[in-house]
């Protein structure tokens, strides 16, 4: 597969979805312009092909003009030259020759009558033929026999000038600039021009043109004459940059961006600004509500009021459902509400019935065991209790009330005789319910345990964060619970073995955690999860 061709793939997709970015009114735009950019570049070319036709008869007629004055110079330059060729050869050979002197003048004597002039003289100046006077126009004499020499003075006219095959005498003759002007203009009808003589850069103006606007054109022609690089330059005036011819040239664009504005604006008013519209009155829906339409009766396009419409029904259909959601919601909130009541009572009863029980025991070794029961149980009844008190807000249940209550009630149920003490050191954390009743009956194993080694035993739980790579955090705690009953020994290590161990081992892996003993110090210590701060 070709480079390029498997290149142009992922331009075009990337082209693709940038013009699915845009707004629907710039893709309208877009499309109508380079839909009606053809019509208006036809027009633009029209319009330039008319101008050019135009610009092309004024060359021509520019090009005859100038054919017919440079032919005229040319003649005159060239007739004049000649006779006074011949004289300066004449008067070459035979300086008394005075027939060819006044032939040369009668050549002249038109050209003399319009201000031209001219001499023969030798190298000393002495005047042969011609005005006596000195002619001070700067002008190379040639070397070669023949040859023309010319050079232009703006001020004064042309001057040009030749030597004697023997190189003693030299001719000069000079043409004011009215006598070329004269010469050089065409001949009938012809619009302004202007006329200039060049040579070797220099520029003689013959005629001016009238005063030039900057919306003022020209085209200009210039031909070479048989003289010495002389060139004549003739040039019209063309039609001007008008109003008009602004407008012909203009028009075809002005329309185009016309027709894409127009026809953007009537669907931007049409359609895309009242669909805007709509989107907002819907994006203001509020759940249970109708949607108001009355915007959209207003709107222009009978599709989009229709759709309002539509959507009026379905918010009244979706708020109908609602209103049933939230009936029912409310009858399952207060079922719930019976249920975690029942079983808040149930424990209770189960409570009372395993303390009644234990009063009626007639072995110390059956008040001991209902008592572990009662614990247990009241340990679950503390959750639920908590659970259901926290079951409006969702947030979670609270472990330092849960914990709190905990205490209060192994407290409450420890024999008399035994001189159990519980200190609490919590910070305010919320948790699951799973995680709050594994918690309960972790606690409640710990101080079991801890009263069987030692009855009057003196413990001290505490809830602090997690030291996380050196800051705090609020998802995760570090439960403690530390008594001296604790610190390893013969009879712990007993009870751990025969009762406690294998349950203590469950809640912590129910925990999903690591639970740590300190034998040296008498402390249980676990990592919980936690949602948060209370």
């Amino acid at each position: 597969m070709d480079a390029s061709a498997s290149d142009d793939g992922p331009k075009m997709r990337r082209w693709i979805a940038w013009l699915a970015r845009l707004p629907t009114g710039a893709k309208l735009f877009l499309i109508l312009s380079a839909a009606l950019l053809p019509l208006a570049l036809i027009a633009l070319f029209a319009a330039r092909q008319t101008t050019q036709a135009a610009d092309a008869e004024l060359v021509s007629r520019t090009r005859s003009a100038a054919n017919e004055s440079t032919h005229a110079l040319d003649i005159e330059l060239a007739g004049d030259m000649t006779a006074l060729r011949v004289a300066l050869n004449a008067l070459d050979a035979d300086g008394h020759d005075t027939p060819s002197c006044a032939r040369a003048q009668g050549v002249f004597a038109e050209q003399l009558a319009m201000g031209a002039r001219f001499t023969i003289a030798d190298r000393a100046g002495q005047v042969r033929c011609g005005s006596a006077a000195k002619i001070d126009l700067p002008v190379e004499i040639p070397d070669r026999a023949g040859a023309i020499a010319a050079n232009i003075a703006p001020e004064e006219g042309l001057v040009l000038a030749m030597a004697a095959p023997s190189g003693k005498l030299t001719a000069k003759a000079v043409f004011p600039k009215a006598m070329l002007a004269q010469i050089a203009r065409p001949n009938g009808f012809m619009p302004p021009y202007a006329a200039t003589l060049i040579h070797d850069g220099q520029r003689l103006t013959l005629q001016d043109l009238p005063s030039m606007t900057p919306f003022d054109r020209t085209e200009s022609v210039a031909l070479p004459l048989g003289i010495n690089g002389l060139s004549f330059e003739i040039t019209l005036r063309s039609v001007p940059i008008s109003s008009a011819l602004i407008v012909a040239m203009l028009l075809p664009i002005l329309m185009w961006a016309a027709a894409a504005g127009i026809g953007w604006f009537v669907v931007d008013r049409l359609l895309i600004r009242p669909l805007r519209e709509l989107r907002t009155l819907v994006a203001g829906y509020q759940p249970g509500s109708v949607l108001d339409i009355g915007l959209a009766r207003s709107m222009p396009a009978q599709e989009i009021r229709e759709l309002g419409e539509t959507f009026r029904t379905i918010t009244g259909t979706v708020a109908a459902h609602e209103a049933g959601l939230a009936e029912g919601l409310v009858r399952q909130t207060k079922l719930t509400r019976e249920v975690h009541h029942r079983v808040k009572n149930n424990l209770q009863v189960i409570s009372s019935l395993i303390n009644f029980h234990a009063r009626g025991a007639r072995s110390i070794e059956a008040t001991v065991a209902y008592a572990s029961i009662q614990r247990r149980v009241d340990a679950l009844a503390v959750v639920h209790r908590n659970h259901f008190a926290e079951l409006e807000e969702t947030r979670g249940l609270s472990l330092r009330s849960v914990i709190g209550d905990l205490a209060s009630n192994i407290r409450a149920n420890a024999p008399e005789t035994a001189g159990l003490s519980i200190v609490l050191d919590l910070d305010s954390y919320l948790s699951t319910q799973d995680v709050a009743t594994a918690v309960a009956f972790l606690l409640t194993e710990i101080v079991e345990l801890a009263m069987m080694v030692q009855s009057d035993a003196a413990l001290r739980i505490s809830l602090k964060p997690e030291i996380d790579d050196a800051e705090p955090t609020d998802r995760r705690a570090v439960l403690r619970i530390s008594s001296p009953a604790l610190i390893d020994g013969e009879q712990l290590r007993t009870e751990l073995s025969e009762r406690y161990g294998r349950v203590i081992e469950g809640l912590s892996r129910q925990l999903r955690s690591k639970l740590h003993h300190d034998p040296l110090v008498g402390a249980y210590e676990i990592v919980i999860a936690t949602t948060g701060r209370d």
